[in-house]
């Protein structure tokens, strides 16, 4: 049976663009064997681009004399010497994509990259610089007027902000599909007799051929190098080609889709194992440069796949031992744009603002997939499924809401939640943090709306998959004097996580299972297998723009998450953390990282409301941040986010400009872009009201369709047969790099966020990431010019100055619902809010600085103490009046406290040991080193008598229905 290898590292890490007069060769550099593979790009051809690839790799040798014949093809007429250098020459770490606007093509490099994480050891990295390289088409004379406002508005999309990539990890899936398994190829077994290298490829483009082009010394090289290298391949296929004749249809399935590999020749058969390496087709709903890989048709190792978003990592330190925390936002580039241009949803349910959050948390001591420890939480965020807008014609803070199309039969509402059972299965939980009192209707619209969309929805699906709603007025909550918003969020998030689990690759620890936590109504869904456990179904958290409550909602989810995480990682002993422990800490950035990020890019501006808004800590002076905020907003949404709308359409292909159309500047709307329905394309639908979904959908739930039928044919780009050697398939040799001399300053790990040294106070005694660190005189050391240490204030970095601390959360001690908050957490509290402005309140003790304290001596310590220091005093005494000093003879009797004599050192024999003793000490020697024997049948017997007495496990009786009047967890 074939073994699925992880995913092959792509095998273009580093592209060299070269130019010549007539074409562009683009250089890709392995890396990894010298290797390289060409690439050539025709600009003869007025009105297409024709891309080659030669499907062959070509040494340093051969590399050298392509670059030496596009030197010839670059002199010019005259005779000019030829330099060293080639002039255009450019160096990037991959391909974008490629654009046409007008006139010509443009393709976009990146010139610059940073790494960001690692998840196991495939490392992601962020663009941090691109280049757009124009290829003119031969005989092009004049540009069109237009072609520089469109390259313009092009560029104002920059890249360089919040775009990520991986070469050998798919970024656009979750880690819970990238680890499932592969349906085909571990149901069927591999006939030994045929060679999978020899079928045939996988990836065939088609090569065109151009006039006027044979006489260039380039071409002839490259032409001549392809003829040479087919000739081994042509036979090799034939004689595969009759072994799979015989195979039956399945093979043939399976087998069509392996891509030929010309270096699987020169291996060594005795090398290893066979393997298989694995290439997940994307989810393109999160590719944000689909539309320009669309316009050629390229080799898989060319492409790479853009995510948009967000992706923080940091190191959770528990006693040396390190365990990574991975946050991933993907943002939808399905209905994307701006806060008040994209509202709602279009007619195919893509609703606006939509990202999916990924909390990877996994110990970093083993990177493999196969053998490591890993686990996630996806929840996503999403703006109400419904046709509405917000006149923004009134240049007014708040712009009204209104419903623009009737939906009685919640159609777009239908068909968004037909996509989330797709990709997520059941249950669907939705947190709608929507107002719903209200002096003047605004927000309770749009919720009575979504409440009505779910109702009617519900009606049609059978009750173990019905869609849970849950109303929680945030808001109004947080006004009132006896707030408890998060412990109201904690308690939901505990009810979500008992419906939906968690992703889990491993199985449980047996002493969890023979000794769970003592806490039972902290239970955890999802759906446990024979290797670990799924996550089935997803939470959606919305407000009405998907942004500050929003996030604050996520961050308690996550944290609820991260204690079952921990959990069942075997960190904690129980599935729940408190606030102001490191760990904790840690998180809350990271997500308001996350939270700052997607606000810029949907609202135009930074959180205004973050945790410690609603955890009721946060200073005074957050409130004209917060102010600053809000006017960045508006001016935001009011002068530049119609600009940035019409660079997203061009740049996601929502909008093709063409000479005979009206440009993109000058149209009043985009909304026939984005809605099929106005543009005529879409008449009526076939399927009945009463049934919204799919009926392949509804087969597959609880579980996601999409991992569930993970084939070939639907999820694979290609599959090729290597060995475990390969250094292509071997995924630590891109992650170590032992082929280049690397600096250890520069490895990621060293500046990955730490909790000990960045979060960790400077001088404590208990190294625990979950102990609560709550000082009293934090505030008084936020006095000064000087900012605070966030590891001993508790302000985390991206909110220094709207994150502050305050001396009170009574709010959240008071609430019956806090279940979260432990009893020192609360006593912490309010022994720093009784005390007051005294000298103990803003100073802090030794012991809570050092971890120790003074004490006085006992009176026995003191006695013994005088008596050594007066006889100090009496043997230095001395006569004043005599001429010679002469000590004072002063009596003393000292006992000697040793049983030998005096002489005993020059008569100590060795003693003799004996022989029981010696074989004693053998015994535990060897013990070390060979480990303990094994007991005898009589122990083993008699503990598993004890065992099933005492430790007899009772049936599990499945969960219920979500109760949200739930008493209280203790």
């Amino acid at each position: 049976m074939p073994t699925i290898a992880q995913p092959i590292v792509s095998l273009v890490q580093k592209i060299i663009l070269y130019k010549t007069k007539a074409r562009f060769y683009l250089v890709g550099c392995n890396n990894t064997e010298s290797k390289f593979r060409v690439l050539k790009v025709d600009r003869t051809k007025p009105k297409e681009l024709i891309i080659e690839d030669d499907k062959v790799e070509y040494s340093k040798r051969e590399i050298k004399d392509l670059l030496n014949m596009i030197k010839v093809d670059n002199k010019s007429k005259q005779g000019q010497k030829i330099f060293s250098d080639l002039k255009g020459t450019i160096s990037s770490y991959g391909i974008v994509g490629f654009v046409r606007f007008l006139e010509g093509y443009y393709l976009i490099l990146i010139t610059k990259r940073k790494r960001v994480g690692y998840i196991g050891h495939h490392a992601i990295y962020k663009i941090q610089d691109t280049c757009m390289v124009y290829i003119p088409n031969d005989g092009e004379k004049n540009m069109h007027p237009h072609e520089a406002k469109y390259v313009k508005l092009f560029q104002s999309m920059d890249l360089s902000s919040d775009f990520y990539f991986s070469y050998s990890y798919d970024l656009t899936h979750t880690l819970q599909y990238n680890m499932a398994v592969l349906k085909e190829l571990s149901s069927f077994s591999v006939p030994q007799d045929i060679d999978q290298s020899k079928t045939t490829p996988f990836w065939d483009p088609q090569l065109k051929s151009t006039n006027g082009s044979a006489e260039e010394v380039a071409d002839n090289f490259m032409e001549s190098l392809r003829i040479s290298l087919d000739k081994d391949s042509k036979t090799r296929s034939s004689s595969a080609s009759t072994q799979l004749d015989h195979s039956s249809e399945n093979e043939s399935a399976v087998w069509s889709e392996l891509r030929s590999n010309e270096d699987l020749s020169s291996l060594s058969k005795d090398s290893g194992e066979i393997t298989y390496g694995v290439k997940v087709k994307p989810h393109w709903r999160f590719v944000w440069n689909e539309y320009l890989l669309e316009l050629v048709d390229l080799h898989p190792d060319w492409l790479l796949y853009i995510t948009h978003g967000f992706v923080g990592q940091s190191n959770l330190s528990i006693y040396g031992h390190s365990v990574y925390l991975t946050l991933i936002a993907r943002r939808s580039q399905k209905f994307a744009g701006t806060r008040f241009l994209k509202r709602g949803t279009n007619d195919k349910g893509d609703v606006a603002n939509e990202v999916e959050t990924e909390q990877i948390v996994f110990v970093s001591s083993t990177s493999s997939f196969s053998c490591g420890n890993f686990t996630s939480f996806v929840q996503m965020r999403g703006s109400v499924p419904s046709q509405w807008s917000q006149d923004i014609s009134k240049i007014v803070p708040k712009p009204p809401i209104g419903l623009d199309i009737a939906d009685p039969f919640c159609y777009v509402a239908g068909q968004h939640f037909n996509c989330l059972l797709r990709r997520y299965g059941s249950p669907i939980v939705v947190l709608n943090l929507v107002k719903k009192r209200e002096q003047k209707r605004q927000e309770s619209l749009l919720s009575e709306e979504f409440n009505g969309a779910i109702s009617y929805l519900n009606q049609f699906l059978p009750l173990q998959h019905q869609i849970v709603n849950i109303g929680f007025d945030m808001a109004h909550t947080n006004k009132s004097k006896e707030a408890s918003v998060m412990s109201r969020l904690a308690h939901y998030a505990y009810c979500v996580i008992s419906k939906t689990g968690i992703f889990h690759n491993q199985q449980g620890f047996y002493c969890q299972a023979i000794n769970p936590h003592n806490n039972k109504k902290l239970s955890l869904g999802g759906v446990q297998t024979d290797n670990g456990r799924i996550q089935t179904g997803i939470v959606r958290v919305n407000c009405v723009d998907c942004l500050d409550r929003t996030n604050t909602a996520q961050f308690a989810l996550g944290k609820a998450a991260l204690a079952f995480q921990l959990y069942v990682l075997g960190v904690l002993e129980n599935p729940m953390l408190e606030f102001d422990t490191d760990s904790v800490r840690m998180l809350e950035e990271l997500y308001e990282d996350h939270g700052d990020t997607l606000a810029m890019q949907y609202g135009g501006s930074q959180l205004v409301h973050r945790v410690k808004t609603y955890r009721k800590i946060a200073p005074l002076s957050s409130h004209s941040r917060d102010i600053l905020q809000t006017l960045s907003r508006y001016y935001s949404n009011t002068f530049s986010d119609a600009d940035k709308q019409n660079a997203m359409n061009l740049f996601l292909g929502v909008y093709k400009p063409n000479k005979s159309v009206t440009p993109i500047w000058e149209l009043l709307t985009d909304f026939y872009l984005h809605n099929s329905l106005a543009a005529g394309q879409r008449i009526c639908h076939r399927n009945l009201y009463t049934c919204w979904w799919d009926e392949s959908v509804m087969k597959a739930l609880p579980f996601a369709i999409i991992e569930d039928r993970k084939e070939l044919e639907s999820s694979l780009a290609e599959v090729v047969k290597t060995h475990p050697m390969n250094p292509r398939t071997d995924g630590f040799f891109d992650h170590y790099r032992p082929f280049e001399m690397t600096s250890l300053a520069d490895l990621w790990s060293c500046n990955l966020n730490h909790s000990v040294r960045d979060v960790m106070p400077n001088f404590t005694s208990d190294y625990s990431p979950f102990s609560v660190r709550v000082r009293p005189g934090r505030k008084r050391e936020s006095v000064g010019d000087k900012p605070p240490n966030p590891s001993v204030t508790g302000i985390s970095s991206t909110a220094s100055t709207s994150s502050g601390t305050s001396d009170t959360d009574t709010e959240d001690s008071v609430s019956e619902e806090n279940f979260v908050f432990l009893e020192s957490e609360e006593s912490s509290y309010s022994l720093s809010s009784s005390r007051g402005n005294n000298f103990e309140n803003m100073f802090s003790t030794m012991k809570q600085v050092y971890g120790t304290e003074l004490k006085n001596p006992p009176e026995k310590d003191l006695k013994q103490y005088k008596k050594f220091v007066n006889i100090g005093k009496y043997a230095g005494m001395h006569d004043t009046n005599a001429t010679v000093p002469r000590s004072i003879s002063v009596s003393f009797k000292l006992s000697q406290k040793s049983n030998f004599n005096n002489d005993s050192t020059l008569c100590t024999t060795v003693p003799a040991v004996e022989k029981s003793n010696v074989d004693l000490y053998v015994a535990y020697v060897l013990k070390g080193l060979d480990g303990p024997l094994q007991p005898p049948q009589k122990s083993l017997d008699i503990y598993e008598d004890y065992v099933k007495k005492q430790h007899q496990k009772e049936p599990q009786v499945p969960g219920g229905n979500l109760h949200l009047e739930e008493s209280v967890i203790e």
